[in-house]
């Protein structure tokens, strides 16, 4: 079941919301499944994944204080899904970034883990190395962070450029 959800949530037509929502109400009760229900959306290929991965963050049953559901959906987009995490945009950073100081307050061990999606910033193409860069000076430059996440987040922002290869 897990697997015809995971390829349903790439395919654009009516009945994958119908599907996904099924899914939902019949296990809605089992974290673990519940868990892959959201991490199958935010991994997905459609063009309005962000935008539905941010409706999932935004609604009221979402539990922001449960790392394990902030991994599968969180998590997920930013180390799971490199096409939008790395949209040329900018989008995914800023989602992430948004996160990274929403979690700093609630667990800062998730938000330092969820830093690591972007160690390699440096190496990105420019336009997502500007985008990157952005979103850690925004990070480092909020109040208020937590020891870890302001050393990660600086560290990460200050590491050299990555030499020849």
């Amino acid at each position: 079941a897990m697997a015809a959800l995971g390829l349903l949530a790439n395919l654009d037509i009516p009945e994958r919301d119908t599907a996904l929502a099924d899914f939902h109400a019949r296990w809605r009760d089992d974290p673990l499944v519940l868990d892959k229900w959201y991490m199958v959306q935010a991994q997905s290929r459609l063009p309005d994944t962000l935008d539905r991965v941010a409706k999932l963050r935004a609604a009221p049953e979402f539990e922001i204080d449960n790392p394990n559901r902030v991994r599968a959906l969180i998590g997920a987009f930013c180390h799971g899904n490199p096409l939008h995490f790395h949209a040329p945009d900018g989008s995914g950073y800023r989602f992430f970034a948004d996160q990274v100081l929403a979690l700093n307050g609630i667990n800062a061990q998730i938000a330092a883990r969820l830093l690591t999606a972007i160690d390699q910033w440096r190496r990105y193409m420019p336009a997502c190395q500007t985008h990157a860069r952005a979103a850690l000076e925004r990070i480092v430059a909020a109040q208020g962070l937590t020891r870890d996440v302001y050393e990660i987040a600086s560290k990460t922002l200050d590491a050299p450029e990555a030499s020849g290869s």
